[in-house]
This record gives structure tokens, sequence and C-alpha cells, in this order.
């Protein structure tokens, strides 16, 4: 072995000490594994130095196929609102000039739905008109009674200028009786199934179309909704949240989910599953059902009794209409994939 001064690798630069039992090749390979050691060395120690405040840190929260961004002191201002208490429509707060039109006119409107609806009920509650038809017309109308009742009068409140904040239950409740109203689509198909019934058969649409069965159809229609709505609810408030504003006039399943400050892919996953499932099942068994309907007023040889079948589907069928198009404008269409950013 070669002497080494001790002094020297005290003071000065550190050196490779090269055995003279070792051939040149092997002595250049342990040069380079002892320099390689010491760099990587010097990188950790430098590295260590720094900190996380030197830096704007960026986090990536995922949103479907896409993600948002945040600072580092965004992020952690997200944390500190996990804990929201209430929400805030938003409303018409953009048409501000025009509320108190909207409000009057809204209004009216209620007013009559409101009435027609609580007419339609107890019609068809009437013992004397005790049929199919008024029975499954007056579910429907007690359903929308019930959830209008929990979304108009707040946003009618909220158009003249008493923009009251709603709890998370309050929240949860409002959410619970919108998505309730998916027993709306199995009553319209309830509905179908009944004229079905009435112009293809006839004959036994007495025996088919009984109060037990009736029963059992709305009762169908009602726990479904019921169901999906503990399913939607609970998942959409098991997640935390950061902001308080939804964009919109009632609590709605994609505005309050938007709201979330965590990944929210599989809530949105759900909750276009259940909307496709709620709306094309029902919506494909109607027009199934219209197919036989249209197919058998065809055959029917008097032109009177051709243009009476079709007047007694053309309300239901403009109703159907109405209603699984607006649903499909609301949950079915693609949400925008603009990325939201935030800068500070």
């Amino acid at each position: 072995m070669v002497p080494v001064d001790p002094s020297s690798m005290a003071s000065g630069p550190a050196h490779t000490v090269i055995p003279h039992n070792l051939s040149t090749h092997e002595a250049l390979e342990q040069v380079d594994e002892e320099n390689e050691i010491m760099n990587n060395r010097e990188s950790s120690k430098a590295s260590s130095d720094l900190g996380l405040q030197d830096f704007d840190l960026l986090r990536v929260i995922g949103r479907g196929s896409y993600g948002k961004y945040y600072t580092n002191q965004d992020f952690m201002k997200k944390e500190n609102h996990t804990l929201v208490s209430e929400f805030v429509f938003q409303g018409f707060s953009s048409f501000h000039e025009h509320q108190f039109t909207f409000f009057v006119v809204f209004l009216a409107l209620y007013i009559l739905t409101l009435a027609g609806n609580i007419m339609v009920t107890i019609t068809g509650l009437d013992c004397y008109l005790r049929i199919p038809m008024y029975f499954f017309l007056s579910m429907l109308s007690a359903s929308e009674t019930v959830y209008t009742l929990v979304i108009i009068p707040r946003m009618l409140s909220n158009l003249i200028g008493l923009n009251q904040p709603i709890s998370l239950a309050g929240c949860a409740t409002q959410m619970f009786f919108i998505t309730l109203a998916i027993n709306n689509c199995f009553l319209l198909t309830a509905m179908g199934y009944d004229h079905f019934v009435a112009i293809c058969n006839p004959l036994r649409y007495k025996v088919i179309m009984n109060k037990s069965v009736c029963i059992q159809l709305v009762w169908g229609a009602c726990s479904t909704g019921l169901i999906v709505a503990v399913i939607q609810v609970s998942a959409v408030f098991r997640v935390p949240f950061y902001a308080t504003e939804v964009a919109h006039f009632f609590c709605d399943i994609r505005p309050v989910v938007k709201l979330s400050c965590i990944d929210t892919t599989v809530n949105e996953i759900q909750t276009l599953i259940i909307s496709v499932l709620m709306i094309l099942i029902p919506m494909g068994l109607i027009f199934i059902s219209y197919i036989r309907i249209i197919s058998t007023i065809l055959r029917i040889a008097s032109a009177e009794a051709r243009k009476k079948a079709f007047a007694t589907c053309a309300s239901h069928m403009m109703v159907v209409s109405v209603h699984y198009g607006c649903a499909s404008i609301a949950y079915l269409k693609p949400k925008s994939r603009t990325p939201e950013m935030r800068t500070s």
C-alpha cells in the first residue's frame, strides 16, 4: 500500500488512492465509482438544504379526463374549507336587472301549475273516477307537487333579494326529493302500458289493469325512485366540499359535486350510469308500447275510431316528449371539458 499523509487528506481535496496490486483498468473503474458516490452525496446534501417554501408547488386534482390546477396555497385553502356547513345559490344573479320580471312570471306559472296538480290529484282519487289512468295521473301530479315545493319557493325568494344560504341538511333534503322524481319516468311508463292494454287488448283491460296491478306499478315506480335517491344523496354528501356557491338555483347533483375538493370521477360515473338507466330504459319501454299501439290503430277499419285512438294517446305522447327531452338535456349531455384554472 502507498502511505498517505493524513494532513493532506484533511486540508486538501479528496484524492483517490489506487493500490499497486490492481491493474490499470480496474483502478480506473474504482476511481469512477468513488467519484460517483461523492457526487451523489454532494447533490443530496444540496437538495436537503432547499425548503418547499422556496417553490410555488402545483398540485393536480383529477376530474374525469382532465385536471384542476392549484397552487400549494390554494390547496391549503381547500383543506381549510372541507367543513362547509352551508351553500349559497348563484341562481339568476347574472340577470340582476330582470329578476323582478322573472319573479312575476315564475310566480304566476307556479301558482297555475300548483293549482292544476292539486286539482288533478284530488280528481284522480275520487271514488267515482277511480280508473287506472286517473290513478296514475294523480300519483304523477302528487310527485310533481312535492318536488316543486322544495325548489320554486326558495328560487322565488332569491329573485326578490332574500338570498338565504341553505344548510347541508337542507341541500341534501332538497336533492333527495328532486332525485325521488325519477319515479315520474316509471309512472309515465305505467301510463304507456295502460294505453297499450286499452288499445291492443281492450276485452281484457279490466282483468289485466285491476286495482292490485295498478298499486304494484305505482309502488314499483316509487320504490325505484326512493332507492336511487338514497344512493345518489349518500354518495354526494360523503365527499368534502371547499366552496359554498352552487352554480344553480337548487341543489342538483352535478353543480354540488363540482364543489368537492377531491377526485369525483366515481361519483360522475355513477351519476351517468344511473341517468342512462333511469331515462333510457323507461323511454325504451314506452317506445316499444307505442310501436304496438300504432300498428294496432292502423289496422282499425273505421277512420273515426282511428282518430279517437290517436287522440287518446296524443296528450301522453306530448308529456313523454317534454319530460324525457328535458331530462336527457339535463343529465345525459356531455359536460364541458375546459379545465378550471386557478392562479391565486
